[in-house]
């Protein structure tokens, strides 16, 4: 039986991970659930999962859950005791779901204990490409990632030859302003661009997704995760998010991979790949779904997409900060200090002030997203 320690429990990504393992009990079993604030849902997941460890990383909730946890689980909170958990001799697999850079030092810790990681956090990549992945390969860690998109490459990869390979294309829904004049998009309420069309996602990662700043995010995810150059990373837009993803080769193959938009596949993929795993997605009907439809990447509607291009071209610093940036003027638009064209104007403006620099250590890292987010925040000011 694999035992899971699931960082970010009480997230979307976390309780679809749970209906995954709750469906093959004879499979998984709980070491750690990991959650920041979400008292009440952890003590829900807790009373399904019965872990060894729930753990808290903000205090006022891991107080919230003394005394009312079922017998037998422990408690504890903070970073600290989830990195432990993660790293520890006790867990096979880590679901990495925590949201932001604050899922890097515990994601992290598992890749050095040589864990399967399920990697859902993005951030990981993003921040810390080189450094994760290096620590990957000296451990022998298997890192899966569970985005619908990178698990898409990941099974187009299986069996092929990567030199073969001549583009690696993700997909995007383009979210809820995919075919709006941009022109208006300057009046977009926080409201309108948390309503996702076809997924069901935290208020952060859908305005993400109506930026497109998601799939950026994501191309440069896809470039340590796979080690694809910046020429051979491409994305397109395609509203049914049934093609998840696609690998042409030399001799102009393309293999795509199709489900129906349930993250549930994805993180069964990634805890299992062989043999496959149940999951409860509804099945695929193409004569149903009638037609499947493309559309390149508007730059005028999502400038996000041409900015990260220069990004990918760039030292290590430059998407450590296209990230903090994103994470300040993401909060700041659903605050209402700001527009939501000004998200990525402002990231621009970040970038264009502070130096672009190899990265080859974690303080380096927080070094330079603390930096970023200080200046966003001067330039949000402004």
């Amino acid at each position: 039986m694999m035992r899971l320690t699931v960082l970010g429990a009480t997230g979307s990504i976390g309780c679809s991970t749970v209906d995954v393992m709750l469906r093959h009990p004879e499979r998984f079993s709980a070491h750690a659930l990991v959650g920041h604030r979400n008292s009440e849902k952890m003590l829900e997941l807790a009373q399904k999962l019965r872990p060894a460890w729930v753990v808290m990383t903000d205090v006022a909730a891991a107080a919230a859950l003394q005394g009312r946890l079922p017998d037998g689980v422990r408690l504890a909170e903070g970073m600290d005791a989830a990195s432990e958990l993660a790293a520890s001799s006790e867990t096979d697999m880590v679901m990495a779901a925590m949201v932001g850079a604050a899922g890097l030092p515990a994601t992290l810790a598992a890749v050095r204990a040589g864990k399967r990681v399920g990697l859902a956090n993005k951030e990981c990549l993003v921040t810390a490409g080189r450094i994760f992945m290096a620590a990957a390969q000296r451990s022998g860690a298997a890192v899966v990632p569970v985005d619908s998109e990178h698990a898409a490459v990941h099974q187009c990869l299986v069996g092929h030859d990567r030199a073969s390979v001549t583009r690696v294309i993700l997909t995007a829904s383009g979210g809820p302003f995919r075919d709006r004049d941009p022109s208006t998009l300057y009046h977009v309420t926080p409201a309108e661009a948390v309503a996702h069309p076809n997924w069901d996602m935290g208020a952060k990662i859908s305005i993400d997704s109506a930026t497109m700043m998601n799939k950026a995010l994501e191309l440069i995810e896809a470039r340590w995760l796979f080690d694809v150059p910046p020429e051979k990373l491409s994305a397109i837009v395609h509203p049914e998010s049934i093609v998840h993803a696609m690998v042409e080769y030399l001799d102009g193959s393309v293999l795509a991979q199709l489900a129906m938009p349930d993250m549930r596949m994805p993180i069964a993929y990634a805890m299992q790949a062989e043999p496959r795993l149940a999951t409860g997605i509804s099945w695929l009907d193409l004569a149903r779904t009638g037609s499947l439809h493309f559309q390149a990447v508007d730059h005028a509607r999502f400038p996000a997409m041409a900015l990260v291009e220069h990004v990918l071209r760039g030292d290590d610093s430059l998407s450590i900060v296209f990230n903090a940036a994103n994470e300040v003027a993401n909060a700041a638009f659903r605050a209402g200090r700001i527009g939501f064209m000004d998200i990525v104007a402002t990231v621009e403006q970040v970038l264009s002030r502070i130096p672009c620099t190899p990265v080859v250590t974690l303080e380096e890292v927080w070094q330079v997203d603390a930096d970023a987010r200080a200046v966003a925040e001067e330039v949000i000011c402004a």
